[in-house]
């Protein structure tokens, strides 16, 4: 088979426009989505005819609905058998498409409804932005899937999810939903956070405390998007950014093959590893004791961890047994004003300073040369993105801070299981941090006042669906102190072994994410082998197919995004 050639449409001058009135252009998040997805990309500027004709996909991020003069352009494109993928974009070309705009959605609930969307068509999932069109004659719509409700799950039907439009030898494909949008708010907020966030009604998450933190900023509803567990427990039920991610990839693949084609990836996780466990551990307390009880829990569980150590952390000794079991030491950094340090900077906690003091001081105490992970104090945030400022400045690849700080709020409070690169604000040209960011699930199950362990295996069902990563969180002061803590970590460890689950500290899941986006496939060789440039051993490489056009052994196929695939590790690869 021949691989899709596929591009991102981007208009920099549209896009410099959009941003010159403060306004983001979350169309390019994009990219991310199709990175992380180890899909094979090109950046393409709005030209010519002759210049687009290259590529058999483009995704349209933004394009100018005014000061656009390219109009012609792109449609030729399509006519002659290009296919355009735009995601809430096009609105001007609605009437000539034999459709009316209707009113713009903040939020809502859609019904994929898509044939090859692996989790089936009556899973709602909530959007942030839409754009419905409402057919009115359009002789060229060749398809219609899904709906999009206001506001709430049962709201009214405000149009389709999805329209297909055939135009000449080429084919539009329309989805009202700004899927870019709705994944970057649920990941990090609509807007910066410079208050306290909405409570919920039933006094479960009392997230108005008058402390910034992540979940201030989470975009979720209290009521529609939260579940029950056995025994009363709520928590958010569903990562809706990795189940559009899914859809969206479903999509494309399935657009490929349509075309004759297919669309190869590399996959998210190492040959054999289907999904992910990681536990992390916050060192509020600092006392020895507390130290050596999670070391003996720890290696009788035969697991390592992730320890963000708050100031002034342990001593020299527990640093040295926990770097000997081969945990990593991670950092803590503390913006909370109410616990300042003796010797913290003037001024308020959080600002880089004093994000650089604490962190040169656990290097120092740990006799550490680099730190790779931190998680806030308290999941303390503030603005929108001068934490992955700070941590990029001074060597920290990825972030943790984004998790539960009430126990109503735990489980998927920001839409995914998956690390990913953040985005930056209108400012910074909404480019991309440097950093991964990792959240965490839930913090200690079974304490007084927190959930409880029936959580446990419907995070850990949810996670294993999409292929994530499943974040504890357990503090060693609690381990010491409460016993049913720790036989909630046990069962945590138990459970996810059951399912499959591969234990790694967050400094590995940073070295693979980054080592695996650098492998990028290039095409097939004349004899059906992959190019691939920047290959890597461990990577494994799948390639969807139809029985109609490949015969491949069975032991050598996996379902990825409701399609089979071939896959290839190593064999048959050339790197380049």
């Amino acid at each position: 088979m021949n691989m899709v050639r596929l591009g991102i449409l981007q208009d920099d001058s549209a896009a410099q426009r959009r941003r010159s009135y403060g306004l983001n252009c979350w169309g390019s998040y994009m990219a991310e989505i199709l990175s992380h997805a180890g899909i094979p990309y090109e950046w393409v500027q709005v030209t010519s005819t002759k210049s687009l004709a290259v590529y058999d996909m483009l995704i349209e991020t933004y394009l100018d609905e005014e000061v656009q003069p390219y109009d012609e352009v792109i449609w030729q494109y399509v006519a002659g058998g290009g296919r355009l993928i735009s995601f809430g974009g096009l609105n001007k070309w609605a009437r000539r498409l034999g459709c009316l705009r209707s009113p713009y959605l903040g939020a809502g609930y859609a019904n994929v409804g898509l044939s090859n969307a692996q989790r089936g068509e009556d899973e709602l999932l909530r959007f942030i932005g839409a754009n419905p069109w409402t057919v009115v004659n359009a002789d060229s719509l060749t398809e219609v899937s899904g709906s999009i409700m206001s506001y709430t799950p049962d709201g009214k039907e405000a149009g389709d999810l999805f329209l297909q439009f055939t135009i000449g030898e080429g084919t539009i494909e329309r989805w009202a939903v700004d899927v870019s949008k709705t994944v970057v708010s649920l990941q990090q907020g609509e807007e910066p956070i410079l208050g306290d966030g909405v409570p919920a009604a039933d006094g479960t998450g009392n997230v108005d405390e008058g402390i910034l933190k992540a979940d201030d900023g989470c975009t979720l509803d209290w009521e529609y998007d939260r579940q029950s567990t056995e025994t009363g427990g709520k928590y958010f039920a569903k990562p809706y950014g990795d189940l559009w991610r899914e859809a969206v990839i479903s999509r494309l693949i399935g657009s490929a093959l349509a075309m004759g084609k297919t669309l190869p990836f590399v996959d998210i996780w190492p040959d054999g590893i289907d999904q992910v466990l990681t536990i992390s551990h916050d060192s509020d307390g600092n006392l020895d004791t507390q130290a050596v009880a999670a070391l003996e829990l720890l290696k009788e569980l035969g697991v390592r961890s992730t320890w963000c150590m708050l100031e002034p952390g342990y001593s020299d000794e527990v640093y040295r047994l926990i770097k000997e079991e081969g945990h990593e030491l991670a950092f803590h950094y503390n913006a909370l004003d109410s616990q300042r340090s003796e010797h913290a900077l003037a001024g308020k906690t959080w600002n880089e300073p004093e994000f650089d003091r604490q962190l040169q001081l656990l290097k120092r105490s740990a006799k550490l040369s680099s730190v790779v992970t931190n998680k806030n104090h308290y999941t303390r945030f503030e603005g929108w993105g001068e934490l992955f400022e700070w941590c990029e400045k001074h060597g920290i690849e990825l972030d943790q801070t984004r998790g539960p700080s009430k126990p109503g709020n735990v489980g998927f409070a920001f839409g995914t299981c998956h690390p990913y690169f953040p985005i930056a604000w209108s400012q910074d040209q909404n480019r991309f941090y440097n950093v991964l960011e990792l959240g965490f699930l839930t913090q200690d199950m079974d304490l007084k006042g927190w959930a409880d362990s029936s959580i446990i295996t419907p995070f850990l069902d949810e996670v294993a669906s999409v292929r994530g990563v499943a974040h504890f969180l357990v503090h060693q002061l609690h381990i010491e102190a409460q016993p049913l803590v720790r036989d909630s970590f046990r069962q945590v460890i138990s459970e996810a072994l059951k399912r499959g689950f591969v234990t790694m500290t967050s400094a590995e899941i940073n070295a693979w994410e980054r080592k695996r986006r650098l492998a990028v496939i290039q095409g097939f060789g004349d004899d059906g082998e992959l190019i691939i440039k920047g290959a890597i051993p461990e990577a494994v490489i799948c390639v969807p197919f139809t029985p109609a056009n490949s015969q491949v052994p069975n032991d050598s196929i996996v379902k990825r995004y409701g399609y089979d695939c071939y896959k290839k590790v190593g064999v048959g690869m050339v790197s380049v």
